[in-house]
């Protein structure tokens, strides 16, 4: 086992090389940059950030000659170059890609992320910032998805072909079919001051005088935050683990073991718990770390920008916009390097749960 590890964390290397290298070269190719955001600024072209690069524009190294004058960016016309070139050292486009590339790798690889282009704030300060409203997120639309699917995919394995099986599958089917933010949107709608009722807040993960509550009050408060926006999310997040379930135990009852322990006179009840449950679930409690980052890192960013919650996918999507580049890279370096090291985790969750798994004896 090992031999094992040691193989998938130097596999690890180049692959967080590869994701790194492919994002910086296409960001070298995207219209609108930094410098270019505030020359907006300045030329009076402000507001959204989508909106100031939406007629294009040239990253730092695209050069047009424009009357015998070399400009680098549009708008710059009238500025003076000195500026531009301090803006360019400012935001560190003065070096070669190459050279760029390599000190930012150097520097994430000491976990020095920098500072952020438009935010008074170092990026790590702003990712752990933004932290508590994802890792509430991700975790309970996890533990949630996991306490519904389990029972009901086991459920629906003892009940295969009924009544029950059939209009359980139709209604997951149809919760996974759903978009989440739409749901989200008809929750808003319905419940959070819209066209019906006023039941519920429209933003935040806690109310403005959450410092004033008593513990009791704030428990409370927070859970009456999350309450819609983990309805959206849960709508669709226990159709796979649900129908996995299920899969597992039926192969599971099917196989001569099963049919000799009935025939020992257990109950129903104990082959199904004391000899099938272990090995149907190693699929899926293998699978949680995986689950947990798949929701913590992707899964929120719609929910958190229609409810306003200030997490890390709003983090994100506005610094994408923004051309924030150090955060983006950052939140990419950090998110790519723990999916890998939970993508390890996972194996080995499989061989914790079932000893008879040997990755030793398998290529990586």
């Amino acid at each position: 086992m090992g031999a094992y590890i040691l193989r998938r964390v130097l596999l690890m290397i180049p692959t967080l090389l590869g994701i790194m290298a492919i994002s910086f070269a296409v960001v070298q190719f995207a219209p609108g940059g930094p410098v270019e955001q505030v020359i907006a600024k300045l030329s009076g072209q402000g507001g959204d950030a989508g909106e100031r690069i939406s007629g294009g524009g040239a990253d730092a190294g695209n050069f047009s000659d424009q009357g015998g004058e070399a400009t680098r960016y549009r708008g710059a016309q009238g500025l003076d170059p000195e500026f531009i070139a301090q803006l360019e050292k400012q935001f560190g486009f003065d070096k070669p890609p190459l050279q760029r590339f390599g000190l930012m790798i150097w520097n994430y690889l000491r976990f020095d992320f920098g500072h952020s282009y438009f935010r008074d704030i170092s990026v790590i300060d702003l990712i752990i910032e933004k932290m508590p409203v994802s890792i509430s997120l991700g975790l309970w639309i996890t533990l949630i998805s996991y306490a519904i699917s389990i029972p009901l995919g086991i459920r629906k394995a003892v009940k295969d072909g009924s009544a029950f099986d059939v209009w359980t599958s139709a209604i997951v089917i149809v919760g996974y079919a759903i978009p989440g933010f739409l749901f989200a949107i008809l929750l808003m709608v319905l419940f959070a001051g819209g066209s019906f009722f006023d039941w519920f807040p429209l933003r935040g993960l806690v109310s403005e005088n959450w410092r004033e509550m008593s513990w009791p009050e704030l428990i409370l408060d927070y859970f009456w935050h999350m309450t819609l926006p983990l309805t959206a999310m849960v709508l669709s997040a226990f159709a796979t683990t649900t129908l996995l379930t299920k899969n597992s135990f039926l192969d599971e009852i099917r196989k001569q073991y099963v049919v000799t322990a009935r025939a020992k006179g257990l109950t129903e009840r104990q082959v199904l718990y004391g000899h099938v449950f272990r090995n149907a679930m190693l699929i899926v409690i293998a699978g949680f770390p995986g689950a947990f980052i798949s929701a913590f890192f992707t899964g929120s960013l719609l929910i958190e920008n229609i409810f306003s919650l200030d997490g890390l996918g709003l983090l994100g999507f506005r610094s994408v916009l923004d051309r924030d580049y150090p955060v983006v890279f950052a939140n990419l370096y950090i998110f790519s390097l723990i999916g890998l090291f939970v993508g390890l985790l996972s194996d080995l969750t499989y061989t914790w749960i079932d000893p008879r798994i040997d990755f030793d004896r398998r290529d990586v």
